[in-house]
């Protein structure tokens, strides 16, 4: 990963954050657990807490399938304790947790929902399936091998049911030209509360690239259809990622916070006028996004984006909003 030579001052330093959204891992390819996490947080932006979102770290070895999964949680768990030791500050990172659960085994997976409640000693929060596929071979498809249409699936839907029973949220996170199938879902089950990833996670690269106006056009007409879904909120993030095709992490220096703000500028501004501030959360999804910036820039470019908003709409997009659809206040 290239390494930014631009250093900037801090914008509001004093500005209050919930990060609702990073991960932690130790793959062979790189390691980001709290020691990583916490250099990150404490680069000069008020981070008080954070909410960790499932990336397949830490499965158990072994046991039944269904429940291998509950040994992120556990692994998570530990991060936040150690985190809510004190040892390292007031920052309470991984105060919530979401991992991953097969909800397309319908009503069964009521089991391994509370399994994941029981390991999460109070922070579990909810399960992210993740439906990200495309046709095309150069869109790499999302971890859980899904098929195209997976919130269709009818055993899914009873699964996400479960999830409403238990008032867990579920992340939805699939590529823009799946996004009525997110708008069929909600409808479809309005009682589940659904955080919407990564701003619907518009691509740009394979097939798409070089075609960021019309793309942009349909997923602003579908961003605004899901909005009219009262039990959705939205991630305003992820843009970052290599597949949305701005290809900041292909320079040698990474880009600043006024380039970054102008490039994700469209995104953000059609989200939060779509959902409106308390159904938006800024993320940060680090470390995916750090191909493309530093995470104290990351926040500068939110913060240049918003620099016209007042000061509750702010303590929603910054704080609020997550804190509220997590429960991170009880």
């Amino acid at each position: 990963m290239p390494a930014s030579s631009l250093v900037e001052d801090i914008l509001e330093p004093e500005l209050p954050i919930c990060d609702p959204h990073h991960h932690l891992w130790d793959y062979p390819a790189g390691r980001y657990l709290l020691p990583e996490l916490l250099i990150d947080l404490e680069s000069g932006h008020n981070i008080e807490s954070t909410v960790f979102v499932e990336c397949g770290a830490f499965y158990r070895a072994a046991g039944p399938e269904e429940l291998r999964f509950i040994g992120e949680t556990e692994f998570v768990n530990g991060q936040a304790a150690m985190a809510a030791s004190g040892r390292y500050g007031k920052l309470l990172a991984c105060e919530g947790i979401v991992s991953r659960a097969d909800l397309t085994a319908g009503a069964a997976v009521g089991g391994v929902l509370d399994a994941h409640i029981r390991a999460g000693n109070g922070r579990f929060r909810g399960i992210r399936h993740a439906a990200g596929w495309d046709a095309s071979p150069e869109v790499r498809n999302s971890h859980t091998n899904p098929p195209q249409h997976l919130y269709a699936v009818p055993s899914f839907r009873d699964g996400l049911r479960e999830l409403a029973k238990r008032r867990l949220s579920f992340e939805a996170w699939q590529y823009h030209p799946q996004l009525p199938d997110l708008v069929a879902l909600a409808r479809a089950v309005p009682e589940a509360e659904i955080v919407l990833n990564h701003v619907g996670g518009p691509l740009g690269i394979g097939p798409y690239a070089g075609r960021r106006d019309e793309i942009f056009a349909g997923w602003a007409r579908d961003i605004k259809l899901l909005a009219s879904c009262p039990n959705v909120v939205v991630k305003l993030g992820g843009l970052g990622m290599a597949i949305c095709g701005f290809d900041f992490h292909k320079r040698d220096v990474l880009p600043g916070s006024l380039e970054l703000s102008n490039a994700w500028r469209p995104y953000l501004e059609t989200c939060i006028e779509a959902f409106g501030p308390k159904r938006a959360m800024l993320e940060s999804n680090f470390p995916v996004d750090g191909v493309s910036c530093t995470y104290a820039t990351l926040w500068n470019a939110f913060k240049r984006v918003t620099k016209g908003a007042s000061a509750a709409e702010k303590a929603a997009l910054y704080r609020d909003t997550a804190r509220r659809f997590y429960r991170l206040d009880g």
